[in-house]
């Protein structure tokens, strides 16, 4: 299995030596007009994954790999670093973090492995548990990497009972801002409530980035199926009171889903 997939990944290269070498628009590209497609394909993969399209997961990595030999080959037309270089500090560095697999740590939990790893990273010269994120991460996305690497070092809550607790405060005090006419602190606030259910999110073990795209499809669902149903009926949702359209739409709900 290995053999075949080491094949295919040479004749990858190949096919990229040839490209950036003959073709206009291959030749054209730097690291900075791939970062936008790249982003795009990232995407494009989530997307896939969290319809388990494994049809298009299967596809969509594809993509990725082709950028990622894209961005290697630029590296080393600049002479900055090779493709080799980069499986050979990854290789490496999962050696490393690995010490419960390669070396003699004790490591029996999914749990105590991410405590080592982040305790590894500080010995590697990162200078907090939080540092190393993107700061272009969705902030959801970035919430909970940042409650999950504060509970390598034991800032975390006990029971999810408390985390509930903290999540009413929140909310308490959003009201209270929200009364008090101040917007900013009314939007930090919100803030701090959003955190705090992305906290409670992980407690419950749901994904909360995932949790709240189901929500988006099914609302942009539901709400397609209310403009096709208005239209059927001869009527527009602009000329529609919201009260007939909160018919319409909880009509939508009452339908059994098909099998």
């Amino acid at each position: 299995m290995h053999q075949e997939a080491i094949s295919q990944f040479g004749r990858l290269l190949g096919i990229m030596d040839e490209l950036r070498e003959k073709c206009p628009w291959d030749k054209k590209q730097t690291i900075q007009s791939l970062r936008q497609q790249s982003i795009e394909e990232l995407y494009e993969l989530a997307d896939a994954i969290s319809e388990e399209d494994w049809k298009g997961i299967k596809e969509e990595l594809g993509d990725l790999f082709l950028h990622l030999v894209f961005y290697a080959k630029i590296g080393r037309e600049e002479n900055q670093f090779t493709l080799e270089e980069a499986l050979a500090g990854i290789c490496d560095k999962l050696i490393r973090r690995h010490p419960h697999i390669y070396g003699d740590v004790k490591a029996g939990t999914a749990e105590e492995v991410k405590r080592n790893w982040e305790q590894l990273k500080l010995k590697e010269g990162k200078t907090s548990v939080l540092s190393g994120l993107p700061a272009s991460l969705p902030a959801t996305v970035k919430a909970m990497r940042l409650q999950e690497k504060a509970k390598q070092v034991g800032f975390e809550w006990d029971h999810r009972e408390q985390v509930w607790d903290k999540v009413k405060e929140e909310m308490q005090e959003l009201q209270d801002a929200v009364a008090s006419g101040d917007a900013d602190h009314t939007e930090e606030e919100f803030g701090d409530l959003v955190f705090s259910l992305i906290n409670y999110a992980r407690f419950l073990q749901v994904d909360a980035e995932h949790a709240l795209e189901r929500t988006n499809k099914k609302f942009m669902q539901r709400f397609m199926k209310m403009e096709s149903i208005a239209t059927a009926r001869g009527l527009q949702l602009q000329h529609m009171s919201l009260a007939e359209m909160d018919a319409l739409w909880n009509e939508i709900k009452a339908e059994k889903p098909k099998t």
